[in-house]
């Protein structure tokens, strides 16, 4: 096992205890999480959009200021989706964590066609392979709805699943663009073994909202 392969799972570990802590704790701590995520998000993309548009100064303000509105509405969005249904959010979460694992997994094993000029490392099996393995989240909010006594529609479930999977892969790809523009790896390296927190949660800052207006908008 290597250095860096022992880093990024015990790193992946102690992200995940401080997720669940702040999500089964209080919806306070599920705010200050959610707000201190996005300020080290907006520091990490502000970081890229120096390195990118320093020959465009207004595009590069443009960009700032629209990832601070966008965070803002990230956590607004977090925040009511969790006084809704902490279910909900879970059951997002794992999407985006099965998503991840997946596409990892399963581009580190078969490999094979690139998906995209934009991210090297992606290839079409690492997609595949997240739409997948995102479908496990769904034996885990079955098993919660099963304690609530609550109905699921299978079908539509499966849908919702394999739609905020690809929002996640999207969220990826679109960091993964102006991490390329800005010629560097990762987003920062304040998590051994991954890089940058935004590295992480790039998916998770892209589903959220789209859940949120989803819900609103079909129901």
């Amino acid at each position: 096992m290597s250095l860096n392969f022992s880093k990024r799972v015990f790193t992946s570990i102690i992200l995940l205890i401080i997720l669940f802590i702040g999500l089964f704790t209080n919806k306070y701590i599920w705010l200050c999480l959610l707000i201190s995520v996005s300020i080290i998000s907006f520091i990490e993309f502000n970081n890229l959009i120096n390195k990118t548009s320093n020959k465009v100064i207004h595009q590069s303000y443009i960009y700032k200021i629209t990832s601070f509105l966008y965070l803002i509405f990230f956590v607004y969005v977090g925040y009511n989706l969790y006084i809704s249904s902490i279910t909900y959010v879970l059951f997002i979460l794992l999407v985006c964590i099965f998503s991840d694992t997946g596409g990892y997994v399963i581009g580190k094993l078969i490999g094979g066609k690139k998906l995209t000029h934009i991210s090297p490392n992606k290839t079409i099996s690492g997609s595949v392979g997240s739409l997948i393995f995102s479908l496990f989240s769904i034996i885990i909010l079955l098993f919660f709805n099963d304690l609530n006594n609550q109905p699921v529609n299978l079908i539509q479930l499966i849908f919702i699943t394999l739609f905020f999977s690809l929002t996640c892969q999207l969220g990826d790809l679109f960091i993964s663009f102006f991490k390329r523009q800005a010629n560097v790896k990762d987003t920062g390296s304040i998590l051994p073994g991954h890089g940058g927190l935004l590295d992480r949660i790039d998916g998770v800052i892209f589903v959220l909202p789209v859940a949120y207006l989803t819900e609103k908008i079909f129901t």
